[in-house]
């Protein structure tokens, strides 16, 4: 039977708007390596993950928690993970031993390293470490650090004796003084009082002796920036806006977090997060975005490790380290 030219044309149409409809692309699938169990410093990626800011984007992604940065850097220098996050200092080591990674973007602008005592310790300056313990897992980046902090306060690192213990046994190994130190976090606040007391509790930001550095931050392998660059871009911009929503309002973004890791305590977490958000309220984002580095203080950053971190097997050079390519501006809420 001979067609109309009616049903001629409508059915090459049909076979136009078929030919032409877009076809639903396959999620590109991303593990990111937490550098801890879920804490407030986390909080923006469950916040991501909760509108859908990487899933409109095409991202499927995976947190995984991990025991300190070096762990996390190990994930993803060996592949199983595209993404982490760790803190720059331990990640300029890592390069100089050959690992083929690159900062892609900071979170604290001003760093949190810091060593927690209790006041019965007598523990007041850097020099006071010597003929105590530490405890801290193997993998923790403070330890990790130690020798360059050691080196530039004069700290004898022969005298210092070092226990190791997981990550969730920091607060009880001071509480219980199987520890007389223990390295962790500024933000950890809340979680430090309620082991050991306010009262009883003191800090030692590293930032006051000498150690001002870029601290914590989004890397990425190698493999990742070369051969994923979109998805690299997309999982930062992502992220950041999740950072952004956080600042706007802590109240959402706990909400969200409480959803989505239910077991976490809110009593502790707020503070927790607060904290290091006044770790981002800065210049240097308002003016430049969410994550921007700037080149100085990274070369600062670079440089003192280079000088202070022993058996170095290279210097590193400050560009090694870094890059700003995969940011988009994500302006931080109006102060």
């Amino acid at each position: 039977m001979k067609r109309t030219p009616y049903l001629v044309l409508v059915t090459l149409l049909l076979i136009a708007a078929r030919l032409g409809a877009p076809q639903a692309q396959p999620s590109a699938k991303v593990v990111f390596a937490l550098n801890w169990f879920a804490v407030g410093d986390h909080a923006a990626y469950w916040v991501a993950l909760e509108r859908g800011y990487y899933r409109t984007k095409g991202l499927e992604v995976e947190l995984q928690n991990s025991k300190g940065s070096g762990d996390s850097i190990a994930k993803v220098d060996t592949g199983r993970a595209d993404i982490g996050l760790a803190d720059a200092v331990v990640i300029i080591p890592r390069i100089a031993q050959g690992a083929k990674i690159k900062v892609v973007g900071a979170v604290f602008d001003n760093t949190p390293l810091n060593i927690w005592t209790r006041k019965d310790t007598g523990i007041a300056r850097p020099k006071d470490l010597e003929g105590k313990t530490l405890a801290a897992p193997p993998g923790d980046a403070q330890r990790q650090l130690f020798p360059a902090f050691a080196k530039l306060n004069g700290i004898d690192e022969a005298r210092v004796q070092w226990v190791n213990i997981e990550p969730a046994a920091k607060f009880v190994a001071l509480a219980e003084k199987r520890a007389d130190a223990v390295p962790d976090y500024t933000t950890g606040q809340p979680f430090w009082e309620k082991a050991v007391g306010a009262q009883n509790l003191v800090r030692m930001p590293w930032s006051q002796f000498g150690f001002d550095t870029y601290s914590m931050s989004i890397f990425a392998s190698e493999k990742t920036i070369s051969e994923r660059p979109k998805v690299l871009r997309d999982f930062v911009a992502a992220s950041y806006q999740g950072w952004r929503d956080v600042m706007e309002s802590p109240k959402a973004a706990l909400e969200i977090f409480k959803k989505r890791v239910p077991d976490i305590d809110l009593a502790l977490i707020e503070p927790n997060m607060m904290l290091g958000l006044e770790l981002m309220k800065t210049d240097r984002y308002a003016k430049n975005g969410v994550g921007w580095i700037e080149r100085a203080k990274m070369c600062r950053t670079t440089e003192l490790i280079n000088r202070y971190m022993p058996d170095m097997p290279r210097q590193v050079g400050c560009d090694e380290v870094f890059t700003n390519e995969f940011l988009t501006k994500v302006e931080p809420p109006k102060r």
